[in-house]
């Protein structure tokens, strides 16, 4: 196969594709017999590819019949739609505005992409993202924005406990930590004190919060394309975007804090590769604290820095913006690894999400990230890793002209560590999405428009959203 995925590598010869018409292909792109396989479209869907596609689909049918079946048996008593902590349900005429939405968001962003100068895209991106997000979400009434957060599960419900006083707060959280509503007791203290900040600045109740969450969670559309951009070139990042506005987890952004999670990752990761470390590490130094399940990420500024190599001064700024969130939380009174001993504790204790079953959740979560990221990451991801082999005996630096690809892996690396680990069993619907939205970028290898695989991406949303009732 010959498939390149860096346009602008100096030095670097970049192999092309053989393009209908006997063109060559963009650089980064599947030729059409690596799309479409020798006989065409369909004929193409009978290769790996195809084969793949068949995977995702059974993994995910097999992952709700053996929940359902579990589910009657007793087996599976935490969640009502087993993988998903959801209820099926039927909406119709409600999707209207979001089947409206998405043909035109089809129709358009790919030609958006392609034409407009690059800052004003990016504006567009993000706005499109949001929309996109409120749209699924309203399905449900207006009042669906803000709904989840309303839960006496959810954050806002233990702002009670902080008062007036997030530094004594801070200091005795640990010792509390049993006191306080579910999601508190499930993360470091940071999350909190972000809607604390909300209700201090004058931003009272869970809308504020919402819009808050929605911003910064599509703003990781833009964020991802920005670090393309640096690492595999402008026109890969174009190809891409289409795909991270319109992708299946928008469904989760509106409204899940992990879409905050997603923005902030995202986000620094972004300032890495645009060399900007000191915020980029600050932001990165800020995701341990948010949730204890992040620190796995960290593997994909990992992999920003190994294709960058930047010099001594550059890491010595970045670990200097790193240790700024943890060094004040020490100060403060917070003490990471006694934060992470006691909510394994109050886990284990409270029963509940510890009695799911690890072995179908160690399947099954997989399935729920293909939910996230859509058919045509299924689809494209096989082609992709096959362009490993080219790499047999030229060792590993060799990869670095690979960043697409490397970032996934370092995603997927990172999911699968949590899902192997036993801490992520259920709920991964909005607890992948940090990670989830770094495999979308697969989709770059596909000749634009796509305009088919941007379809069964928004099909994908708009299925799920009229069959499931998430408590997101």
């Amino acid at each position: 196969m010959d498939v390149a995925l860096r346009s602008e590598a100096p030095g670097v010869e970049v192999p092309r594709s053989e393009a209908p018409g006997g063109e060559a292909a963009p650089p980064g792109v599947l030729g059409a017999e690596e799309i479409r396989g020798r006989g065409g479209w369909f004929a193409g869907l009978r290769g790996v590819g195809g084969w793949s596609l068949g995977v995702w689909a059974g993994l995910i049918v097999g992952a709700f019949v053996v929940g359902e079946v579990m589910r009657r048996a007793g087996l599976a008593t935490e969640d009502a739609l087993p993988p998903l902590h959801a209820k099926a349900r039927l909406l119709t005429w409600q999707m209207g505005p979001a089947v409206g939405y998405a043909v035109v968001a089809v129709g358009a962003l790919p030609v958006v992409a392609r034409r407009l100068g690059w800052r004003r895209l990016l504006g567009v991106s993000w706005v499109a993202g949001v929309g996109w997000a409120v749209v699924l979400a309203v399905s449900d009434g207006g009042g669906a924005l803000a709904r989840p957060l309303d839960a006496p599960t959810e954050y806002p419900a233990g702002l009670a406990a902080v008062g007036g006083d997030p530094s004594g707060w801070l200091r005795t959280f640990t010792a509390e930590l049993y006191r306080y509503p579910t999601h508190v007791r499930g993360h470091p203290p940071l999350p909190t004190l972000v809607f604390w900040a909300l209700h201090a600045a004058g931003l009272h109740g869970t809308v504020w919060a919402a819009l808050l969450i929605i911003g910064v969670g599509a703003s990781s559309a833009v964020a991802i394309a920005l670090t393309l951009k640096v690492l595999a070139g402008e026109q890969v990042a174009r190809r891409a975007l289409p795909f991270l506005v319109l992708s299946p987890l928008a469904l989760w952004i509106a409204t899940s804090m992990d879409a905050f999670f997603l923005g902030v990752g995202a986000w620094g990761v972004a300032f890495l590769a645009l060399r900007r470390p000191v915020i980029g590490g600050l932001l990165l130094g800020a995701l341990p604290y948010l949730s204890y399940g992040l620190l796995p990420l960290l593997a994909v500024p990992s992999a920003v820095l190994w294709i960058t190599r930047p010099q001594v001064r550059f890491w010595i700024a970045m670990a200097a913006g790193f240790a700024v969130i943890p060094v004040a939380f020490t100060l403060a009174g917070f003490w990471w690894p006694d934060g992470v001993h006691a909510t394994l504790d109050t886990y284990l204790v409270s029963g509940g999400s510890a009695r799911r079953s690890y072995w179908y959740f160690l399947v099954a979560d997989i399935a729920v990230l293909g939910i996230l990221t859509g058919p045509v990451v299924a689809y494209v991801l096989p082609s992709l890793l096959k362009r490993v082999t080219v790499f047999r005996g030229k060792g590993l630096k060799a990869l670095r002209d690979e960043p697409v690809l490397l970032l996934a892996a370092a995603a997927l690396l990172a999911v699968l560590s949590l899902d192997v680990a036993g801490v992520t069993k259920g709920e991964v619907e909005r607890i992948w999405l940090p990670f989830a939205a770094w495999l979308l970028p697969a989709a770059s290898v596909l000749r634009a428009p796509a305009r088919g695989w941007l379809s069964a991406q928004v099909l994908t949303a708009l299925l799920v959203q009229a069959l499931v009732l998430s408590e997101w």
